[in-house]
């Protein structure tokens, strides 16, 4: 028992800033979707981001050859040879990656006070949000993996490598093929669980409007991408940063012109749509 105590604890005190962003997920997505779709969607992608890695390390699908160093295993909790913590933060990835797609895809409706995204059911469940989700999540890997591989020069620690040197700072190009993979089903799994307890009409349980909520997933996004990014520079590595910045900068400079641009151009039969879904939106405080 003190055992099981011990590594319950070390799980979360050693990766803090994982749980910190777990909780961030927690805060973003319960609101937006409710608690059911929330921990119904934590557990299936958990579930999934779990066998995409137990499959990768034990046949090299989907990401290629990797190992992980289980250097910890007697202080935090492995399962099959994969820590916890790393498929716990393709759920939070993924959502954030998610609200983020929608937010650029929806129209925008603003006001002094609070924004809200004039999403649809329909919006929600499109494939443009499943395509642009899933590019977004492979973006924060593209940031992520190459300084998470130089773990040992930070508190992640040295937890895994590479069968072969890969061409982007160490990490192979199948790797990031992988991650798209993974992203798209990963959203598409998020996407179907929302349509499918979002049958109905009926206001989904723990779905609130707290001020400016629509803004919390794309803020996690964010935070995940300076969070990598300020220990990349941290440990000297800045071509590494530089690179990082120049993929995603022109990914998030056209989503942000394309959110300037719908913000309250909406039609009325969109913010008409949106309401239909979604009744009590904080939009309809605000017609107009």
């Amino acid at each position: 028992m003190e055992d099981i105590l011990r590594i319950a604890v070390g799980t979360v005190t050693m990766r803090p800033y994982v749980f910190a962003f777990f909780a961030a997920y927690l805060v973003a997505a319960v609101p937006h979707l409710g608690w059911r779709k929330t921990a119904l969607f934590t557990v299936a992608g958990y579930l999934v981001a779990f066998l995409s890695e137990f499959s990768s390390i034990n046949t090299g699908i989907p990401y290629g050859w990797y190992y992980y160093i289980d250097v910890t295993r007697d202080r935090e909790l492995w399962i099959a040879g994969v820590p916890f913590f790393d498929s716990l933060s393709y759920v939070f990835l993924t959502y954030c990656s998610y609200a983020t797609a929608l937010f650029v895809v929806s129209p925008v409706k603003a006001w002094r006070w609070d924004v809200v995204t004039l999403e649809t059911r329909t919006i929600r469940t499109s494939f443009a949000v499943l395509f642009l989700g899933s590019l977004f999540q492979v973006f924060l890997d593209i940031i992520i993996d190459p300084v998470a591989l130089q773990g040992n020069r930070w508190f992640l620690g040295q937890i895994y490598g590479y069968r072969e040197v890969g061409v982007h700072f160490g990490v192979p190009l199948s790797n990031y093929l992988g991650w798209w993979l993974v992203s798209f089903i990963l959203v598409f799994v998020l996407q179907r669980i929302d349509a499918r307890l979002g049958r109905g009409g009926n206001r989904s349980a723990g779905v609130a409007n707290p001020p400016f909520r629509s803004l919390y997933g794309p803020i996690l996004y964010v935070s995940v991408l300076v969070f990598n990014l300020s220990v990349t520079l941290w440990i000297g590595e800045r071509l590494m940063a530089l690179t990082g910045v120049l993929i995603v900068i022109p990914a998030l400079t056209i989503s942000a012109v394309t959110v300037i641009r719908r913000t309250n151009r909406y039609r009325k039969e969109e913010m008409a749509e949106h309401l239909r879904d979604f009744p009590w939106s904080a939009a309809a405080t605000r017609k107009g």
